[in-house]
Protein backbone atom coordinates (compact mmCIF):
# COMPACT_ATOMS: atom_id res chain seq x y z
CA UNK A 1 0.00 0.00 0.00
CA UNK A 2 3.10 2.69 0.94
CA UNK A 3 4.29 2.55 -2.64
CA UNK A 4 1.02 3.05 -4.17
CA UNK A 5 0.81 6.57 -1.90
CA UNK A 6 4.40 7.84 -2.95
CA UNK A 7 3.99 7.86 -6.74
CA UNK A 8 0.24 9.74 -6.42
CA UNK A 9 1.88 12.45 -3.93
CA UNK A 10 4.74 12.71 -7.01
CA UNK A 11 2.30 13.08 -9.36
CA UNK A 12 0.25 15.27 -7.33
CA UNK A 13 2.77 17.82 -6.89
CA UNK A 14 4.25 17.54 -10.42
CA UNK A 15 0.84 18.20 -11.81
CA UNK A 16 0.78 21.34 -9.39
CA UNK A 17 3.97 22.84 -10.28
CA UNK A 18 2.96 21.72 -14.88
CA UNK A 19 -0.08 24.30 -14.15
CA UNK A 20 1.40 27.18 -12.50
CA UNK A 21 3.84 26.82 -14.99
CA UNK A 22 1.32 26.82 -17.52
CA UNK A 23 -0.77 29.37 -16.21
CA UNK A 24 1.83 32.24 -15.66
CA UNK A 25 3.10 31.52 -19.15
CA UNK A 26 -0.43 32.66 -20.25
CA UNK A 27 -1.42 34.95 -17.20
CA UNK A 28 1.63 37.06 -17.31
CA UNK A 29 2.19 38.24 -20.69
CA UNK A 30 -1.64 38.74 -21.01
CA UNK A 31 -1.63 41.02 -17.65
CA UNK A 32 1.57 42.91 -18.48
CA UNK A 33 1.10 43.43 -22.56
CA UNK A 34 -1.90 43.22 -23.44
CA UNK A 35 -4.99 44.26 -20.18
CA UNK A 36 -4.55 45.34 -17.00
CA UNK A 37 -7.00 45.94 -14.07
CA UNK A 38 -7.32 49.59 -12.96
CA UNK A 39 -9.43 50.72 -10.08
CA UNK A 40 -10.47 54.65 -10.55
CA UNK A 41 -9.12 56.47 -7.43
CA UNK A 42 -11.08 60.01 -6.75
CA UNK A 43 -13.49 62.25 -8.36
CA UNK A 44 -12.48 63.95 -11.36
CA UNK A 45 -14.16 61.97 -14.16
CA UNK A 46 -17.88 61.86 -12.15
CA UNK A 47 -20.24 61.57 -13.47
CA UNK A 48 -18.85 59.19 -15.96
CA UNK A 49 -16.42 57.03 -13.88
CA UNK A 50 -16.35 56.81 -9.89
CA UNK A 51 -14.14 56.23 -7.31
CA UNK A 52 -13.67 52.57 -6.63
CA UNK A 53 -15.15 51.37 -9.66
CA UNK A 54 -12.90 48.28 -11.24
CA UNK A 55 -11.77 48.52 -15.19
CA UNK A 56 -9.80 47.14 -17.35
CA UNK A 57 -7.32 48.96 -19.96
CA UNK A 58 -6.44 47.98 -23.36
CA UNK A 59 -2.95 48.31 -23.88
CA UNK A 60 -2.79 46.54 -27.63
CA UNK A 61 -5.12 49.37 -29.78
CA UNK A 62 -2.79 51.92 -29.45
CA UNK A 63 0.13 50.43 -30.14
CA UNK A 64 -1.03 48.80 -32.77
CA UNK A 65 -3.97 49.79 -34.47
CA UNK A 66 -4.67 53.36 -34.28
CA UNK A 67 -3.42 55.80 -32.14
CA UNK A 68 -5.37 57.68 -29.31
CA UNK A 69 -8.64 59.67 -30.58
CA UNK A 70 -10.46 62.74 -28.93
CA UNK A 71 -13.19 61.61 -26.35
CA UNK A 72 -11.27 58.55 -25.74
CA UNK A 73 -10.68 57.80 -21.73
CA UNK A 74 -7.06 57.12 -21.48
CA UNK A 75 -5.32 55.64 -18.83
CA UNK A 76 -1.79 56.92 -17.91
CA UNK A 77 1.28 57.10 -15.92
CA UNK A 78 1.42 60.73 -14.33
CA UNK A 79 4.50 62.43 -16.06
CA UNK A 80 5.69 64.10 -12.47
CA UNK A 81 4.95 60.55 -10.61
CA UNK A 82 5.49 57.50 -13.10
CA UNK A 83 4.58 55.27 -9.78
CA UNK A 84 0.69 56.72 -10.24
CA UNK A 85 -1.58 56.33 -13.22
CA UNK A 86 -4.60 58.71 -13.68
CA UNK A 87 -7.84 58.66 -15.85
CA UNK A 88 -8.95 61.22 -17.79
CA UNK A 89 -10.31 62.28 -21.39
CA UNK A 90 -8.14 63.44 -24.44
CA UNK A 91 -9.94 66.67 -25.31
CA UNK A 92 -6.55 67.78 -27.73
CA UNK A 93 -4.85 66.01 -30.53
CA UNK A 94 -0.90 66.24 -31.62
CA UNK A 95 -0.68 69.53 -33.56
CA UNK A 96 -4.13 71.36 -32.42
CA UNK A 97 -4.38 74.68 -30.48
CA UNK A 98 -6.75 74.39 -27.77
CA UNK A 99 -8.64 77.23 -26.43
CA UNK A 100 -10.60 77.19 -22.88
CA UNK A 101 -12.78 80.26 -22.12
CA UNK A 102 -15.19 80.29 -19.62
CA UNK A 103 -17.20 77.38 -20.19
CA UNK A 104 -16.08 76.53 -23.77
CA UNK A 105 -13.03 74.69 -24.82
CA UNK A 106 -12.52 75.10 -29.14
CA UNK A 107 -9.77 73.32 -30.91
CA UNK A 108 -8.48 75.25 -34.04
CA UNK A 109 -6.39 72.92 -36.27
CA UNK A 110 -4.56 74.63 -39.39
CA UNK A 111 -8.03 74.91 -41.47
CA UNK A 112 -10.92 75.24 -38.69
CA UNK A 113 -12.02 75.94 -35.60
CA UNK A 114 -14.40 74.04 -33.49
CA UNK A 115 -16.05 74.57 -30.56
CA UNK A 116 -16.56 70.86 -28.63
CA UNK A 117 -19.73 69.49 -27.76
CA UNK A 118 -19.37 67.92 -23.91
CA UNK A 119 -22.03 65.94 -22.52
CA UNK A 120 -19.88 63.94 -20.61
CA UNK A 121 -19.33 67.36 -17.75
CA UNK A 122 -22.21 68.24 -15.50
CA UNK A 123 -20.19 71.52 -14.01
CA UNK A 124 -17.99 73.89 -16.05
CA UNK A 125 -15.19 75.84 -14.98
CA UNK A 126 -14.28 79.68 -15.39
CA UNK A 127 -10.82 78.59 -17.50
CA UNK A 128 -8.81 81.11 -19.70
CA UNK A 129 -6.24 79.04 -20.95
CA UNK A 130 -4.31 78.50 -24.89
CA UNK A 131 -2.27 75.45 -25.76
CA UNK A 132 -0.76 74.57 -28.52
CA UNK A 133 0.09 70.67 -28.58
CA UNK A 134 3.10 69.22 -30.26
CA UNK A 135 3.81 65.79 -32.26
CA UNK A 136 3.22 63.08 -29.94
CA UNK A 137 1.47 65.26 -26.99
CA UNK A 138 -2.23 65.10 -25.86
CA UNK A 139 -4.64 67.71 -23.88
CA UNK A 140 -6.05 65.82 -21.18
CA UNK A 141 -8.95 66.64 -18.86
CA UNK A 142 -11.32 64.78 -16.33
CA UNK A 143 -15.06 65.17 -16.81
CA UNK A 144 -15.34 66.47 -13.54
CA UNK A 145 -13.46 69.59 -13.94
CA UNK A 146 -13.47 71.41 -10.72
CA UNK A 147 -12.48 67.94 -9.06
CA UNK A 148 -9.46 67.42 -11.71
CA UNK A 149 -5.65 67.31 -11.98
CA UNK A 150 -5.03 67.36 -15.64
CA UNK A 151 -3.70 69.25 -18.62
CA UNK A 152 -4.78 72.52 -17.42
CA UNK A 153 -2.69 72.23 -14.21
CA UNK A 154 0.86 70.33 -15.60
CA UNK A 155 0.56 71.00 -19.21
CA UNK A 156 0.26 68.66 -22.02
CA UNK A 157 1.06 65.08 -21.73
CA UNK A 158 2.93 62.85 -23.95
CA UNK A 159 1.61 59.92 -25.60
CA UNK A 160 4.82 57.72 -24.10
CA UNK A 161 2.87 57.99 -20.59
CA UNK A 162 -0.16 56.14 -22.17
CA UNK A 163 -1.26 52.77 -20.57
CA UNK A 164 -4.21 52.16 -23.02
CA UNK A 165 -7.90 52.93 -22.63
CA UNK A 166 -10.92 52.11 -20.59
CA UNK A 167 -11.73 49.16 -22.31
CA UNK A 168 -14.13 47.18 -20.07
CA UNK A 169 -16.27 48.38 -16.63
CA UNK A 170 -16.38 45.43 -14.30
CA UNK A 171 -17.66 47.04 -11.11
CA UNK A 172 -20.01 47.93 -9.81
CA UNK A 173 -21.92 44.99 -11.88
CA UNK A 174 -25.05 47.43 -12.78
CA UNK A 175 -22.95 49.31 -15.01
CA UNK A 176 -20.95 46.52 -16.69
CA UNK A 177 -19.91 47.92 -20.04
CA UNK A 178 -17.99 47.58 -22.73
CA UNK A 179 -15.70 51.36 -24.12
CA UNK A 180 -17.07 52.73 -20.90
CA UNK A 181 -17.37 57.07 -21.14
CA UNK A 182 -17.17 56.33 -25.09
CA UNK A 183 -19.08 59.65 -26.67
Amino acid sequence: MENNILPEKENFWRETVKFTVIALVIVLPFRYLIAQPFIVSGNSMVPTFANGEYLIVDELTYRFVHSPERGDVVIFKYPYDRSKYFIKRIIGLPGETIALRSDQVSVKTASSTTILQEPYISVATNDELTVTLKNNQYFVMGDNRSESSDSRIWGPLDKKFIAGRAFVRLLPFSKISLFPGEI
